[in-house]
């Protein structure tokens, strides 16, 4: 939540109202079984009525579990194969160069998609295009739905691999909404190599029972416990009110 939030309410450039905009900046969610929070910020934003959440996931609506194409809600690409956001965020960028079209493509990974071959393939057509518009951010939150990424693919010196691949590689704390801004509008990032910020985070974070927990990665809250997280986030919120100034 805290990355789209730095993403959309502060460094895209979009525009709710020409969703077609030819110059506006493109997000891809590779994760697409993050999507809540996408749709979260493209609500708050004014791509749709914050009301049409509470249709996520009916039969035959618009929201689903995954997303799906559609230009005039403001989603740039159907996702939910994991692995292949990078290589559509890829070839967008190329686009931006080949067209003359100035643009910022963004892509969100989760880590455990980085155990897909997918991902660095695209990683290395990046580096050697040179292509500086295009910048990833890895959810890091070292678990996937299998388990821990150490025990099912443990992925080393994360930072470091990237690096290899020739890309800027950053870290931050993906809860802090500063520290995203600002490695996200970093400007003395090269012009001619691909960017990833490497976002550390807690699954479930915020919520006693959710964090670090497998079973959360998809289900469904009992009207208890969607008492007991309101009332945890609020806390959490309003001790932290004021502390998010960009």
């Amino acid at each position: 939540m805290e990355i789209m939030a730095a993403l959309y309410g502060a460094v895209m450039k979009h525009d709710p109202a020409n969703p077609y905009w030819a110059e506006r900046d493109r997000f891809v969610l590779s994760k697409g079984h993050g999507v809540l929070a996408y749709y979260s910020a493209l609500a708050e934003t004014g791509y749709f009525s914050t009301d049409e959440l509470k249709n996520f996931e009916i039969d035959g609506g618009p929201l689903g579990g995954h997303p799906v194409l559609d230009m005039s809600r403001g989603m740039e690409f159907s996702s939910g194969s994991l692995g292949m956001g990078l290589s559509f965020g890829l070839g967008i960028a190329l686009t931006s160069r080949t067209h003359n079209v100035p643009f910022n493509v963004y892509v969100l990974l989760g880590d455990g998609e980085c155990n897909e071959g997918s991902v660095w393939e695209a990683a290395m057509a990046a580096s050697h295009y040179k292509l500086g518009n295009l910048i990833a951010i890895v959810d890091r939150n070292n678990l996937q739905y299998d388990g821990t990424n150490d025990k099912v693919m443990d992925l080393m010196d994360f930072k470091m691999k990237w690096q290899s691949f020739g890309w800027e590689a950053v870290e931050a704390d993906g809860h802090n909404i500063p520290e995203i801004y600002h490695a996200l509008s970093n400007k003395k990032r090269s012009s001619d190599k691909p960017y990833v910020i490497i976002a550390h985070t807690i699954k479930g974070n915020g919520v006693s029972f959710m964090e670090h927990q497998r079973d959360w990665h998809h289900n469904r809250l009992t009207q208890a416990q969607y008492d007991q997280a309101v009332m945890e986030l609020k806390e959490r919120y309003a001790k932290e009110e004021g502390d998010f100034s960009c």
